[in-house]
């Protein structure tokens, strides 16, 4: 007997109830229900979402044998929402397209279909509310999945409500991470006796009543099931009601149990249902007619209470799909599958024919594990790296032992890390056999390996450049396009342990650039020659090669900007071009958005934060790492601890705490972090005036050399050797300086030369005149208002107090905008040892980018600040949503806030109010 309502559910059902209402007010959001099988997760969605009126439910549930083929649950979701499409941007309707197997493509990052998931679900509830109901989200896709927890985690301002019911597994609640979630618990005692009295046919007493209850847990399907098998008397009995009986092995036990009472041809058939997991009515009928089975199987199977038969083939709860399949012996399970093998193939339904192909085998099969590759491939054309990793995976199992197996395996490891599967593409590197491998796929391999040390966080990243290098010289002969791309990689993975780099000098390294550039012509061998160049040549002969590589790495359209734009960085940074390099990062961060490329977007916004705290501002710095954090929140990892620890120093923390991060770093083998760190620390000791600390911090960076980082040293060890009393340190180091701006030609270079010869002239106005000319002309404002505070200083020194004034509050200005509180306040402090405080707007005025802190009594939050920031650099709110992955509803919606918060009226009075932030 059934349940004849939901019982007990009361709190439950208005948590949901709340969430839609807010949707139907245009304020999207999303649950996630989870719980133990049978506590009425499925019972709860379909009751709060079962009178909706004026609203639009979309509904899907998750499938077995879907489980590897990619968006294929979102495809079945958003069919009816196909009339939408055209309201979203290009790349959203081709990333869509391109999932959905409609169109051809480069293939799009999952998160690339959830900006586009979002937009079609925003653009749907302009029209009407829409509510999506999810039921087990545990078997979906991972693609499917994880475009949805997208989706759920960016909800703010859209008239959508996403409800999603799934099983307490690991997996799934990493995927959602950052999704409000319902536990669904037992029911109370007084309505799981309730429960248990509506599903007996005659009276129980209410003690017993109680104990059963309590015995279950409140589970509503044992009640109901268990009471159903048991009766009134033997419950009554019963002594398991002393203890909390074991619910889901009794259910099992209850289902199987129920299966084998079945006559031998009604078990096989529910064994075909229960493996073909799609419940599609004909691939069942033809399975079984292969299998010989009578068409009234199926009658059969749905008079014995287990199965509704209908458009699809329901059970009545996966338990009992899993009681059907367990009950039958290994040998009846292949049978059947190969039986389904069959029946799909009739189909053309490819993807399923390989995956019951798969499961009918033991042992080795190359011709099913060629099928199944071929599966795998059309996933990845697909976007579906997840289930391109898994079937590959299965496919090496099937591989007879040898090279094709392990290569496999490799492949699988590359789309599990590609998917952002670290530890799973781990496993799959650790059950190769290397000595299975041949030379592409041992360079694949090594490749992989130094791309997880770098993903994870593994010490092991110190050797990771050699690593590349290694896989560089496995693919010599076969491949020269992969080596030299190998051969670039090696470089960049090269960069994050800076000095702490192992496993190959870098001389060495530079000879191995060097022959690379010379296998073959295009813009992997014009960036190898210039990389070769800054490796082993002195800066003045290693110019040319340079600035021909920026200029080869600026034509390049942006699919392959985003192969060489972080490398770009080391490049434009040799040569002190700060506009070239932050247009190339720009460009790049702006590529990897418009691809979908969440790994370049992460990296290139962190090498864009770290790269404006040397030739930009820390305010753009900051408002760089928040859009990490955004990402970061988008796709559920912590961002509360994403943190630049050179920003942390220009910021003002506290100096042990600057330390404790740069060395975690560190350990961690991020040697470039760690030196980033210190220089800023050395930096805010000559900003407050501790010249030997500087000089004791700068110093060792100096005299241990790392490629283009240490050039950019020279200007900060100059100051602190000067106002240290090393005044031939400084002349040599300032020397050295001029020859670097007389090679490159950087205005950053000579300008930074102008200001630190003027600290050791007795007649310095010209040069700091000169010096201001240089860093105006390129924007440069930190070392603008640096020049502006040292020849204010000097000034000041000799008694000229007016036009010190002057030089002081422009550097205060500057610094104040440029979100510099170290060197404002030493602005400040000379401008008060002159009788006055700055005639510049207050950093308690302005919007904040690390803190979010708002101006004239408003309270900007971070994200609030980072969207002001970008509409009043005239970015449209298409364009911040992008930024951000945010629906455009979202940014209009913040936007209203902070229009209401700063008491403006026009993007030109928010731009006004905040300054100009694309100074």
């Amino acid at each position: 007997m059934g349940s004849p309502g939901l019982l007990g559910r009361d709190g439950e059902l208005q948590r949901v109830g709340e969430l839609l209402g807010r949707a139907r007010n245009g304020r999207g959001g999303a649950l996630l229900l989870t719980g133990d099988p049978g506590i009425g997760k499925t019972a709860l969605l379909r009751a709060a979402t079962s009178h909706l009126p004026g609203a639009q439910l979309l509904q899907v549930d998750g499938y077995e044998a879907e489980a590897t083929l990619p968006f294929a649950a979102l495809q079945r979701l958003l069919t009816p929402l196909r009339g939408h499409l055209a309201a979203l941007p290009e790349q959203h309707q081709r990333a869509l397209r391109v999932a959905a197997g409609a169109a051809e493509g480069p293939p799009p990052d999952r998160f690339l279909v959830g900006l586009g998931v979002l937009g079609l679900l925003a653009a749907a509830g302009e029209e009407a509310p829409l509510v999506c109901a999810v039921d087990d989200a545990h078997l979906l896709d991972e693609e499917s999945a994880d475009a949805l927890a997208f989706v759920a985690r960016r909800l703010r301002a859209e008239s959508v409500a996403l409800v999603v019911a799934a099983r307490d597994e690991p997996d799934l609640a990493a995927r959602t991470a950052g999704v409000a979630t319902l536990r669904l618990e037992g029911l109370a005692p007084d309505a799981a006796a309730a429960l248990l009295r509506s599903s007996l046919p005659r009276a129980i007493d209410p003690a017993a009543a109680a104990r059963i209850a309590a015995a279950t847990g409140g589970n509503p399907l044992a009640l109901i099931d268990l009471a159903g098998e048991l009766g009134v008397r033997d419950l009554t009995e019963s002594s398991f009601a002393e203890e909390p009986l074991p619910v889901g092995r009794h259910l099992e036990a209850h289902y199987l149990r129920r299966v084998r009472d079945l006559p031998a041809h009604v078990q096989r058939w529910l064994l075909v249902a229960a493996a073909d997991s799609t419940g599609t009515v004909d691939v069942i009928a033809t399975a079984a007619l292969e299998l010989g089975l009578p068409a009234t199987a199926a009658d059969e199977a749905e008079s014995a209470g287990l199965v509704e038969l209908g458009n699809l083939v329901r059970f009545r709860h996966p338990l009992v799909k899993a009681a059907a399949y367990n009950a039958a012996a290994g040998t009846e399970r292949r049978r059947v599958h190969r039986a389904l093998s069959t029946a799909t193939a009739v189909g053309g339904l490819v993807h399923l024919q390989a995956w019951h192909a798969a499961r009918a085998t033991l042992g080795t099969d190359a011709a099913v594990a060629d099928q199944l590759e071929r599966v795998a491939d059309l996933a990845g054309r697909r976007g579906g790296l997840s289930s391109r990793a898994s079937v590959l995976a299965r496919a090496a199992e099937l591989t007879p032992t040898g090279g094709q197996r392990a290569a496999r395996r490799v492949a699988a490891a590359e789309a599990a890390l590609g998917a952002g599967a670290a530890h799973r593409a781990q496993d799959l590197l650790d059950d190769v056999d290397e000595d299975e491998l041949d030379p592409l796929a041992r360079g694949r391999s090594l490749v992989l390996r130094a791309g997880l040390a770098l993903f994870t966080a593994d010490p092991a990243l110190t050797r990771a450049g050699a690593d590349v290098l290694a896989a560089a010289d496995c693919f010599h002969g076969h491949d020269t396009a992969a080596e030299q791309l190998a051969l670039v990689k090696a470089f960049d993975h090269t960069l994050p342990a800076e000095r702490a780099a192992s496993g190959v000098p870098l001389r060495q390294l530079g000879e191995r650039l060097r022959a690379g550039a010379a296998l073959a012509g295009g813009t992997a061998s014009v960036v190898l020659h210039a990389l070769g160049a800054l490796v082993l040549l002195p800066h003045r002969e290693a110019v040319p090669a340079l600035r021909r590589a920026v200029e080869e790495i600026s034509g390049l359209p942006d699919e392959q900007l985003l192969l060489y734009g972080p490398t770009s960085v080391a490049l434009t940074t040799a040569l002190w071009d700060a506009p070239a390099r932050r247009a190339l990062l720009e460009r790049t961060v702006a590529a990897a958005r418009d691809a979908g490329s969440l790994q370049v977007l992460d990296t290139s916004l962190w090498i864009l934060s770290s790269a404006e705290l040397q030739g930009g501002t820390p305010r753009r710095a900051a408002e760089c790492i928040e859009q990490v954090r955004e990402l970061r929140r988008a796709i559920g990892y912590d961002a509360e601890h994403v943190v630049n620890v050179a920003l942390l120093a220009w910021s003002g923390a506290p100096r042990e705490q600057v330390l404790a991060v740069a060395e975690g770093a560190a350990a961690a083998g991020f040697g470039g972090v760690h030196a980033a760190g210190v220089t800023a620390l050395g930096i805010r000791a000559l900003a407050e005036g501790r010249y030997r600390d500087a000089h004791a911090t700068l110093a060792p960076l100096v005299d241990d050399p790392f490629l283009h980082v240490t050039p950019l040293v020279l200007p900060d060890l100059a100051e602190a050797a000067v106002r240290s009393g090393h005044r031939e340190r400084a002349e040599e180091v300032v020397r050295e300086l001029e020859a670097v701006a007389a090679a490159n030609g950087s205005l950053w270079a000579r300008g930074t030369a102008l200001r630190s010869r003027a600290l050791l002239e007795d007649e310095p106005e010209e040069l700091f005149r000169a010096a201001e000319d240089a860093l105006a002309a390129w924007d440069l404002e930190v070392e603008l208002g640096r020049a502006h505070l040292l020849h204010g200083e000097q000034l000041r020194r000799t008694r000229r107090r007016g036009a010190a004034k002057e030089q002081l509050r422009r550097a205060a200005a500057l610094f104040e905008e440029a979100r510099a509180p170290v060197f404002a306040e030493r602005a400040r402090r000379e401008l008060a040892a002159l009788g006055e405080g700055p005639a510049v707007a207050s950093a308690a005025g302005r919007t904040g980018g690390a803190g979010g802190a708002g101006g004239a009594g408003a309270d900007l939050t971070a994200q609030e600040a980072t969207v002001a920031r970008l509409a009043a650099s005239g970015a449209t709110n298409a364009e911040i949503g992008a930024s951000l992955f945010l629906s455009v509803n979202t940014v209009d919606y913040h936007l209203r806030k902070v229009f209401a918060k700063l008491g403006v009226s026009s993007r030109r009075q928010l731009a006004d109010r905040l300054g100009d932030p694309r100074g």
